[in-house]
């Protein structure tokens, strides 16, 4: 029987129905790689509490160094590189999923090594596949996608180097920004950017990878990613179609205040960047990377994942209402984590984690109660 999973069609951003592969082939394979970045999802969770000095149990304590890897390797980037899979509708394009399924299985069986090359060939498998798409559609967006690949490869490589964690965060953290900023700039097209304010955009995108090559998640001056970080905010919020379709009622709206949430915590990070420097204080590099990590990445999940997951799984899901309780809590999880972090309350470090991890639970619980209820209609 024909597949109609989406497709990737005449443009990077236009998903097109095209009967491909079969139901019982594909769809079935795509929920092993979406099933090993759920418990890698799991495991960095639990190993975010330990870092914060919570009990969690003792098998998730001698995971605690790798959260960064579990959070950014394990499960965003399976996430992401089987979404690309998905819009590319070709066998060959699950090779970077499988490969970053297999690093976190491998990650948290203890095999920290082996993890590091699976992903790090995870990471160059995304990084052809992106080059690939570029070729086929020259754009800014599918030029910055590839680019946001190879920022997961080399972070990648550096962390299999032995390098220090904040460099390799760095890197990893550019992965996620430049794949988020990518797709909403494709969508941006709606509003007819200008060429001078793509030149713009490009501009942002390498001040926060020169940010990085200067390993500034470690140093005392963070000027090129606290800077291209604002100005990639200040751009989006001129040419986001979220800020329209949040004037808007139904389902659209709630994507939208995800995006434009997200994008304040994206600011935030740029001045934390720029006023308090990861190493000026004890925890000034927590506070920054978490406002990104947290504070803008998970709440642009928050925002796709009625689009991602109905893309990857055939489960249907719609936004309704109950979301915005979830994406409440998340974001005032995120501002005690900075305040807390700023001010050396460590039970309020705490706290926040625990926040974060019942705003993740309770969204997912809406999301899974949404689909049923559209199953049964």
């Amino acid at each position: 029987m024909p597949d109609s999973s989406p497709r990737l069609d005449s443009c990077p951003g236009r998903i097109s129905r095209r009967p491909t592969l079969s139901v019982g082939g594909w769809r079935r394979m795509r929920f092993i790689p979406l099933g090993c970045g759920a418990i890698a999802l799991i495991a960095g969770l639990l190993t975010g509490l330990a870092r914060l000095g919570l009990q969690v149990p003792v098998a998730t304590m001698t995971l605690a160094e790798f959260h960064g890897a579990l959070m950014i390797s394990g499960f965003l980037g399976t996430l992401i590189s089987l979404e690309r899979a998905v819009a590319i509708g070709r066998g060959w394009a699950y090779v970077a999923p499988a490969l970053s399924a297999a690093g976190a299985v491998a990650l948290i069986a203890g095999f920290s090594v082996l993890a590091a090359a699976a992903i790090l060939l995870a990471g160059t498998a995304l990084s052809i596949a992106s080059a690939i798409l570029f070729v086929r559609h020259r754009a800014l967006a599918t030029a910055i996608l590839a680019v946001a690949a190879v920022c997961w490869t080399v972070g990648t490589g550096f962390w299999l180097a032995d390098h220090t964690m904040p460099a390799v965060t760095g890197w990893w953290l550019n992965f996620l920004v430049l794949t988020i900023a990518a797709e909403r700039l494709e969508l941006s097209r709606l509003l007819a950017p200008g060429a001078v304010m793509q030149v713009i955009f490009a501009g942002a995108c390498l001040l926060i990878i020169a940010g990085a090559s200067r390993s500034e998640l470690e140093s005392d001056f963070a000027p090129l990613s606290g800077a291209g970080l604002i100005i990639m905010t200040a751009w989006l919020l001129r040419y986001d179609i979220s800020v329209r379709t949040i004037r808007v009622t139904g389902p659209a709206r709630f994507p939208a205040a995800c995006m434009l949430a997200g994008y304040v915590w994206m600011a935030v990070a740029g001045l934390l960047l720029l006023v308090t420097p990861p190493a000026t204080t004890v925890f000034a590099y927590d506070a920054a990377v978490h406002a990104i990590a947290i504070g803008f990445v998970l709440s642009m999940i928050f925002g796709h994942a009625p689009i991602i997951f109905p893309a990857v799984t055939g489960l249907r899901i719609r936004s309704n209402a109950a979301g915005y309780a979830p994406l409440a809590l998340l974001h005032a999880s995120v501002g005690l984590r900075v305040f807390a972090d700023l001010t050396e309350w460590q039970e309020g470090r705490e706290m926040s984690g625990m926040a974060t991890i019942a705003a993740i639970l309770i969204y997912a619980l809406v999301n899974v109660a949404a689909s049923l209820r559209m199953e049964r209609r």
